[in-house]
């Protein structure tokens, strides 16, 4: 009869070890994935940090290239004035 008693036992504690190894293995997955979201947030904060630099150099470019533009313009119009001034000299 004891034995009865204890196997009788096991049977009503086998739901309860079930449900005790998914508590564990839900704790487990939550761990897991709080340690991937503080992973993934770190990330982030990284990508947006490079994501503003990158943003800030290309503002630098697009300044650059305006005023490689302006230059270049410049350029132009003293060649022109510079071959302006050779012709009067060969007229003279």
């Amino acid at each position: 009869m004891v034995k009865t008693t204890a196997a009788a036992r096991t049977t009503e504690l086998d739901p309860i070890d079930r449900l005790e190894e998914k508590v564990k293995r839900l704790v487990e997955m939550i761990a897991q994935l709080r340690a991937e979201q503080a992973r993934t947030a770190g990330e982030n904060a990284r990508l947006a940090q490079e994501l503003d630099a990158l943003r800030a150099r290309l503002a630098d470019a697009e300044n650059t290239a305006g005023e490689l533009t302006a230059l270049r313009d410049e350029r132009d119009m003293i060649r022109a004035r510079v071959a302006e001034m050779l012709e009067q000299l060969e007229a003279i």
